[in-house]
Parts: structure tokens; sequence; C-alpha cells
């Protein structure tokens, strides 16, 4: 079922210096439940081929260890090919090794916790988790470990092919040609202990060793069908999405987001992020492109940035956090801060002139129009996470946070950037600006807000006016028809990073924002069910699905009415998780206890930790207030989001670790609650 005028523009954008009419809020819930088409990212290829050139060393039939000779630099790095054979009921053993330098496992039941990993996110059916890893010894510095979970792969028993590259700059695992895993070095292994390696022959039937690297080539197989952006996670078991930037461009909406493994772990816990680059021209079709900024450098791992437009062109700023990887970086932050002192604005350092490593502000450039971006190889600011947007007067203005503070202005990318205001933005991390008509906003990051008023920036957080509904670092964008988007990430087991999500937001005349759900993101959803046409007392039901969307009508039979939502599973009856709603105080709260009082962000709460926290400041000036509730289960999430829509207008979303529902409790107090539907996400 589709209806095709709401595809209008007058329905899908309205007005947003209005509130929705409620007829239209809830046609879109219901019809929202029919969605047709989904917005579905279509994945850049995981396959790789390798050029590797002449074996070096290979242990073949009948041998199973000999010394080894390595004639390369370990700076070059090298490439190890296994012949695989993983049968069921293995044992737990080292299959390869290079004494002092790689050791290669299988474990069969991988069954510890290991956050970083995720590996438990993906058992077998009989709740096993047999593992392939890799762990390569660096000089000094430790070690780096790559890993995947046989239940990954279409067949996990059988022959495969596995193939270990570290090419001086990163550490991969790919199986039968797809990439698994990935880390970053610091630092290199000691040549002086490549002396002998040896194999398990039960295992590795062989293992061929290559010097230098192989440079793998991403070739145009697909893996799966294509993934929902909402609540997009990147293909890998531990990979998440961190902090996302945005912008409209000649017509598509761009969200670059930090790619993360590891939770921020990786490269030797220093976090190894760059750019990935997802685009879009209708927000039903998503393409997932190369990265816009990738890891070249050992001494590299990038920060926040913004993308903006120069010239025509579309530029993305970046920060380089060199520091985390090598204090002599701090060298080349004391030039720029010198330079600023002596001359009064920036002077920009190609990084080839530099004798220690860069770090500060950076920026690259898109060269096609879409998707390809060279790097400036210059330095423009100390700044370590840059903002950059577009001024209405035409020049280039940044918010500068982590390593430097203040509004700096500059007509073009390279500078010079002068300091106009050095005590504004007043805090805040990852900051940026963004107007809506004649209101002014600046957000913080986490958690901070501000809205320009006749009498200065008013702080919306302190006002309890803010927007933070669980996602961290949002970001904001106007495109196509006047609409705002609001993107960001949820975060998921208590790590960095985590699931993307975007919001559309709503402008009151007053200039406060709202959010909702954006209609084209709506996940696909199987026929809903009627659990009640009416419920005034507290009512339960089994759920057909661990992920599924409920939505009601609250009808306020008087002014203080309260809404309770309990979300249980048999399996794990403390994993219970609470929603409720209470229209007196205009409040909402995800809790693990129904009688305790979460705090707000203005009361010191953290909704950005997507776990227990209250939002203020609800639309309950309508007797009916439509509510949908969407619960997202995975196992690589290891728990479910939990995502409420409240009458089209306010949103809050919630990241409950080990929650599979099973049943559901809803407890309405002056109010019943009406058109009880659940309908269960379809399977991606």
């Amino acid at each position: 079922m589709r209806l095709p005028f709401l595809n209008k523009r007058t329905m899908i954008t309205a007005n947003h210096n209005r509130r929705w009419p409620l007829a239209a809020s809830v046609l879109l819930a219901v019809c929202s439940i029919f969605q047709a088409k989904p917005a579905n990212v279509i994945s850049a290829s995981p396959y790789y081929t390798f050029a590797t050139g002449t074996p070096q060393a290979v242990l073949g039939k009948g041998v199973a260890e000999a010394p080894l000779n390595y004639e390369g630099q370990t700076e070059d790095g090298f490439c190890l090919k296994l012949d695989l054979n993983v049968q069921p009921g293995f044992d737990d053993a080292e299959i390869l090794g290079i004494d002092n330098v790689l050791s290669v496992c299988l474990y069969r039941d991988y069954t510890q916790k290991h956050k970083e990993q995720n590996y438990t996110g993906f058992r077998l059916p009989d709740g096993r988790v047999p593992v392939l890893q890799a762990t390569l010894q660096l000089r000094e510095t430790g070690k780096i470990t790559v890993g995947l979970p046989l239940s990954m792969l279409k067949k996990p028993w059988g022959k495969h092919e596995v193939v270990l590259n570290f090419s001086g700059i990163d550490f991969t695992l790919h199986v039968d040609g797809q990439l698994f895993d990935k880390d970053f070095a610091i630092g290199y292994p000691p040549k002086e202990m490549f002396i002998r390696w040896h194999r398990n022959a039960r295992h590795v039937t062989s293992a061929t060793l290559f010097w230098p690297a192989a440079k793998p080539q991403r070739t145009g197989k697909k893996s799966r069908a294509p993934q929902e952006l909402q609540y997009f996670t990147p293909r890998g078991h531990n990979a998440w999405v961190g902090d996302v930037v945005t912008c409209q461009y000649r017509g598509r909406y761009h969200v670059f987001y930090l790619y993360d493994r590891r939770g921020h772990h990786s490269k030797l816990g220093r976090g190894g992020h760059y750019f990935e680059h997802l685009s879009t021209a209708d927000f039903r079709t998503w393409t997932e492109h190369e990265p816009a900024v990738s890891i070249e450098h050992q001494w590299e791992t990038i920060g926040t940035g913004t993308p903006f437009v120069y010239n025509d062109s579309l530029y993305l700023s970046y920060g380089f956090h060199t520091t985390r990887i090598t204090s002599a970086a701090r060298r080349t932050l004391d030039l720029q801060w010198q330079q600023i002192k002596e001359y009064g604005h920036t002077v920009c350092i190609r990084h080839d002139t530099l004798r220690t490593p860069p770090a500060g502000s950076s920026y690259s450039v898109c060269t096609d129009g879409l998707a390809r971006f060279r790097r400036s190889g210059i330095l423009i600011h100390p700044c370590e996470n840059p903002s950059i947007s577009n001024s209405p007067d035409g020049r280039l203005t940044m918010l500068a946070s982590y390593g430097a503070r203040g509004t700096w202005t500059a007509d073009t990318p390279d500078g010079p950037w002068r300091c106009i205001d050095e005590n504004f933005p007043p805090g805040g991390d990852c900051t940026f600006p963004f107007r809506w008509g004649a209101h002014e906003y600046v957000i913080g990051g986490f958690t901070q807000m501000w809205m320009k008023s006749a009498d200065g920036y008013k702080d919306m957080v302190a006002a309890g006016q803010d927007i933070y509904d669980g996602l961290s670092v949002p970001c904001i964008t106007e495109v196509t028809g006047g609409r705002r988007l609001m993107a960001g990430w949820v975060q998921v087991a208590g790590h960095w990073g985590g699931a993307l999500v975007v919001r559309e937001l709503l402008q009151r005349p007053d200039g406060r924002l709202e959010s909702r759900w954006m209609p084209e993101l709506m996940p696909r959803t199987k026929t809903p069910k009627l659990l009640a046409r009416l419920l005034d007392k507290t009512s339960g039901f089994n759920t057909p699905a661990s992920s599924f969307l409920l939505s009601f009508d609250v009808v306020k039979t008087r002014p203080e009415a309260t809404v309770s939502l309990e979300l249980t599973s048999t399996q794990s009856p403390r994993s219970a998780t609470w929603w409720q709603m209470d229209t007196g105080s205009g409040r909402a709260q995800f809790s693990d206890d129904t009688n305790h009082r979460e705090k707000t962000l203005r009361e010191g709460g953290a909704p950005h930790n997507a776990g227990n926290y209250a939002i203020e400041g609800l639309p309950t000036d309508g007797q009916r207030l439509p509510v949908r509730i969407i619960v997202k289960r995975t196992g690589k999430l290891g728990g479910s989001l939990v995502d409420v829509e409240i009458a089209g207008r306010r949103t809050m979303i919630s990241y409950r670790q080990e929650l599979e529902t099973t049943r559901l409790r809803l407890t309405p107090c002056g109010a019943v609650l009406e058109n009880v539907r659940i309908a269960p996400l379809k399977a991606e």
C-alpha cells in the first residue's frame, strides 16, 4: 500500500514555522507502517583481490616448521596467505606462528566478554562463538589484534583462504577475499625476530609469506542485500559510526562519519578514526562511497571537522589528533600558535616542510562534485576539531574547539584566519552554527546548545529547551524544500561509537526546535496487528518479534495523564526497561525503575549516553497524543535500541544492553490508549 500524495512537497515538508497538524502526523504514522520502499544503503564491495608478487617463503606439504630469513623492510610490510581448513569440534589452537612476531589462533568458543571486538554478538545456532584471531607484535608499542567470529562466514566449516596483510600502516584480515577486520599500527614488528615460523598441519594445509605488503584492490562483488539507513552501522562485527557531519551539495545530502572499530580502542587505544562517506539524492537510495579521508600515515588519527562549500566546490575540514600518537606533534602546534602571536593571524604550513608530524586543522577537496576527495597537504589552524561553515557575507567562519577556542574568520580555506571573538562559543566540543529563518543557533557537541536572541545567545540547555534526544554530537543541515535534518550517533554498549540516526527538525514560532521521525527513513514492517482498540488499565502483550513498531494514541481524560511502557524478556528479566510519559510535567524518561525520577540534561542528566535519562517540554497541549515506538534488536548490538516519537514533535532514543523484548506491558493513568498496534520489523 502506498499513498502517492504523501510525496508531494506540501505534505512532506509542511510549514516548519507552524506546528504539525495532528491529522497529518497521524496519517503519516499510519502510512509509514506500509512503506513500500525502504531507505537502503548500497554498500561498497567488501571483497578484494591482492597483488602479492613472488612468494618469499612457503610452509607446504610435509613442512610444519622452518627457519625464516626475512630480507624485507618491516616498514614496507608483509602479506601472509593461509589455506585454512576448519571443521566442527576443533579445540583451541595456535594454527600458525612467527616466533615473537605473529600468532594466528582458532578458538572453539570465545564466550568471554570482549567489548572491543564484539565477538559474542555473532553466535552459531548452538550458542557457541568460534573465532579466528591474529595478533601482531609491534616493536616497543604493543600488540594489535584482528579477528573474526566464524559465524559471519557464509559457510563457517570447510576450506577458506585467509589473508593477513600488514601494509606498514594497517593490519587487515581477509577471508575468501572479504575484509572482516582492520587495525592501525604505531611502530613495526621487530625485523630481527623473523627467525622461525610454524603451522598446525590439521588446520593450515599451506602458508605463503610475501614481502613487501600486498596492495588490495576492491572488486565489484557484493556480499549481501542493502542495509537500511536508519540505525545503520558499518559492515563488520566491531565497526561503528562515530561523529557525524552533514551537508547539502548540488542536490545531494552528504553524511560523513568517523569510522570506528573497537569503540575507540583501535590503534593501540588512540582511536584510529577516519571519515567514511554516504550520500543520497532522494533519502531512499543511499550510496556508500570510498572514504573521504583515510589514514595514510602512522602518525594519523582523524578528528571531527565539517563540510563546507568554497568556490562552488565541496570541502571537508578535519583535525589531526596527532598528539595522541606522538608528543613530538606538540611542536607543530606550538609553531602555529607562535605565528598567530607574531602576525595576529594564522599562516598555512605544508606538511612536507615540517620536521615533526603535523597536528591541527586541515581539509580535503572534492574533485568530481560527488565523492573523490584530494588532500590539501597543509595545516590551516592549530584547532584539532575545526568547525568551518559558510557565513551570509560570503566569508568562512570557524568555531574552534579541542586545542583552541573562539570564533575565527577567513576569506579562503587557507586563511589567514583571524580571531574575532575569543569568548564565543562559550563551551562545547565539535561546535557548529546553523540558521533557520530569523533564528541563529549553535550546537555544542554532546551537551550544549545556544540560540541567538536580542540579548545575545540564550543557553537552550539551561532553559530546558535543547534538542538532545539520545544522539551524540548531532549535526543539523538544511536540505531541499527548506527542511532541516539532524544526524548523529547513538552510543552502543557503553563505548564510543554506535548506530547512525537521522531526525527531521520542526521549528516553533519562537525559534524553539522539536524533532520527529523522518518519513522516508521508516524501517520496513510486516502487517500490523491490532492489540487493543481501547486500554484503560494495565495490560500485557506478547511481542511477535524482538524488533517491532508499536503505536497507540494517548487520549487524556484529565490534564495530568501518565503512560508507562515496560519491555521485558522472559529469558532475561533483569534487562527490563521502562519508558514513561507524564503530560502534567511535560516529561518523558527511560529508566530501569518506575519509581526513579531520571534527570534531564538541564538537571545534570546525560541523554548522549543513551541510557537512563529524561527530556522535558513535551508537546502536551492536545487531548490526543499519538505515540510510536520502534524496538530494534540485532545480535551485533548485543541489545536493543528503543526509539520513541511523541505527537510527531519530540523524539528520544535509548540503547538497552541485553534487552530482547518478548513481552510488553502498558499502563495508562488519567488517559486511555486507543488503537494499540504492533508490527514486526522486516529483517534486512
